[in-house]
């Protein structure tokens, strides 16, 4: 069984903001599941990190401007994905796609563990490697480890 289950919709429309490492794989594998993917980087040569299969669409740009005058089919999102290396970055794109264009399912990258809060205010889900990566190596510590 895949990641995906069969009542997922094609119609999913995700666009994702930062082409690093994880955004990288994060559209290859969202790709790879049929899934229709926007792909925005301020560097074109970011790009080359995707995959041959990569079956989605690229946009070169900032994608806070991009989002502000309503470019790469924002209205017809169905997810926003920030994770660029820029906590700052990923809170603005995450607030306008929550705000301006009332897409639920908004989720962003910080780095910082401390500005959580600040997404939390907006309704933003957050992943952060900090304290994943915490969670995980005191888990292997200490078995059934839990983080307050």
């Amino acid at each position: 069984m895949g990641l995906f289950s069969k009542s997922d919709s094609k119609s999913d429309y995700i666009i994702i903001v930062g082409c690093g490492r994880l955004g990288a794989y994060l559209a290859d594998t969202l790709s790879d599941a049929d899934k229709d993917v926007m792909i925005i980087d301020k560097e074109e040569a970011s790009f080359n990190k995707l995959s041959n299969s990569f079956s989605g669409m690229t946009m070169v740009g900032d994608a806070c401007e991009m989002f502000i005058r309503g470019q790469c089919n924002i209205k017809k999102a169905t997810a926003v994905i920030a994770v660029t290396n820029m906590d700052n970055t990923n809170i603005m794109v995450a607030q306008i796609a929550r705000e301006m264009y009332n897409i639920s399912k908004v989720i962003a990258r910080l780095y910082d563990p401390e500005r959580e809060c600040v997404y939390q205010e907006f309704d933003i889900k957050t992943i952060c490697p900090v304290t994943m990566s915490t969670d995980a190596v005191c888990d292997m510590l200490y078995p059934g480890y839990k983080s307050i």
